[in-house]
Formats: C-alpha cells, structure tokens, sequence
C-alpha cells in the first residue's frame, strides 16, 4: 500500500497521506516521500496543492514508536534539517496556493505541515496540537516560526508549553483555520477554494506569496518597495492583459498562468 498518495486533475493537485492504521503518523519514509513531492510541485503543471489524509486523520504527527526503535543513533537534527525543514520551507515558498484539508487530528509535524499552507479548511472533527512537550521535546517543523504569526507570542507558547489539543471552533476563534464545515462537506468545500484558485491568476498569486513572506521579516518602506517591483511582473503577464480585458468586456476571466 502507498503510504502517500497523488493525484493530479486539471491543475489541482492532491497529495493525501495514507497510513490510516496509525491516523497517519510519518514515518522517515513517508517524510523524505512528501519532501521529493512538494519539490517535484514546485516545477511542475499544478496550479493548486491540496495536503489531506485518508481516514479518520490528517497527520497524527511523526512515527515516535518507529523513531525510537532506531535508538539513540537517529541523528533527528540531520534529519530534520535534510528532509523535515526544507519541506517546510518548499511549502511555504512555493509560487502556488496550498490548502491543507483537516479532519480529526493534526499534532505535532502534522500540524505544522497544515500551518505551512496557505489556507486551512478544516472539518469540525479536526483538531491541532503542539503535542511536543507531552514527550519532552520542543515544536519543530517551523511551527515556533509559524504559530506565533497567527495567534501571537502567549498563546503560542501556552499552546506548546501545555500540548493542548484545540478544536475546529477555537481554532476558527484563533484564526488557525479559514473555515469550518461538517466533516460530509470537507472534500466540497476543500474542492471550491482548490478551482476557484486553479483558475486565478497563477503571476499574481506567486507575487502575492512572496510579498506576504517579505513583508514578514521587512520594514513598511522595504515591503511597499517589494510590492512596487513585484507588481511590474504582474503588470507586464498575460494574465493582467486578459483580466483587464474580461473587465472591459464584462466578462469572466480566463486566466492561463502567463
């Protein structure tokens, strides 16, 4: 059985985790899998990366069982530096829109593969966790990076410190997730936002990303400047020309990523 599984239909692609038996907990195999995925994404013909997992789970975080049976010889900073660190990384710098679908658990890595994407749409049986504490480890997978920019500073750290699970309501509350749906409506909802945005303006929303993470680490004067020069790509795609010509005309868009 595939422990990741891929699909790709007009422009949306769906990368699902499936290791049901254990509500998709990652094992190294599994981790180095979605890495060469997310890379081999960032090149390719999709327009939209949908993050899911099959059964009852998103990712109920890493193999620890699995770890821990290689003994203190796993070398975990080798590990998350080569593989864990620049999946995360492809994820959040990837010039495309990921959605991350969530029902049930999404804990530990798991939770911080869902907080790299762009959008969260979760059902209302999803939960989040930073269970790392629980073990006596600290977050990894960027989520002391990551956490903090959606919810601030104390509430990150109450989140981590306790390894507190959060339910689909607070974590709307928090703004962790974009929205909630009834668990029967995931794969609706997931789809809509995955072809409203398969048809969008791919030049735009590659500048938009890199914008947004810019902005992140930059003044207001370096971030306007940003935007100036990264709108000029805009201006100059095809893409401008025909959504300003579906205006003119008023009619829909049809955008083709140029």
């Amino acid at each position: 059985m595939d422990k990741i599984l891929v699909t790709l239909e007009n422009g949306i692609k769906r990368i699902t985790f499936n290791a049901p038996d254990r509500r998709n907990a990652v094992d190294p195999e599994m981790v180095e899998r979605l890495h060469h995925l997310v890379l081999e994404t960032a090149r390719d013909a999709t327009r939209v990366l949908v993050l899911a997992g099959a059964g009852d789970a998103f990712c109920a975080g890493a193999d620890v069982k699995g770890m821990l049976s290689r003994g203190r010889a796993f070398d975990v900073t080798e590990h998350l530096r080569r593989l864990t660190n620049p999946t995360i990384v492809a994820l959040r710098e990837m010039a495309k829109p990921v959605i991350a679908a969530v029902h049930g658990p999404a804990v530990g890595i798991g939770c911080n593969y869902a907080l790299a994407a762009d959008i969260r749409v979760a059902s209302t049986e999803a939960r989040f966790g930073q269970v790392f504490s629980r073990i006596g480890l600290i977050p990894d997978g960027g989520s002391t990076y990551l956490l903090p920019r959606l919810v601030g500073y104390s509430r990150a750290f109450e989140l981590m410190a306790s390894g507190e699970l959060v339910d689909a309501g607070r974590a709307l509350a928090l703004g962790l997730v974009s929205r909630v749906v009834p668990p029967a409506e995931l794969d609706g909802a997931v789809q809509e936002y995955a072809e409203r945005l398969a048809a969008g303006p791919a030049v735009a929303y590659a500048g938009l990303k890199r914008a947004l993470i810019y902005a992140e680490t930059h003044s207001l004067a370096e971030a306007l400047d940003y935007e100036a020069v990264t709108q000029a790509d805009c201006f100059r795609s095809d893409d401008f020309r025909e959504g300003v010509s579906a205006f003119v005309e008023k009619r829909r868009p049809v955008f083709q990523g140029r």
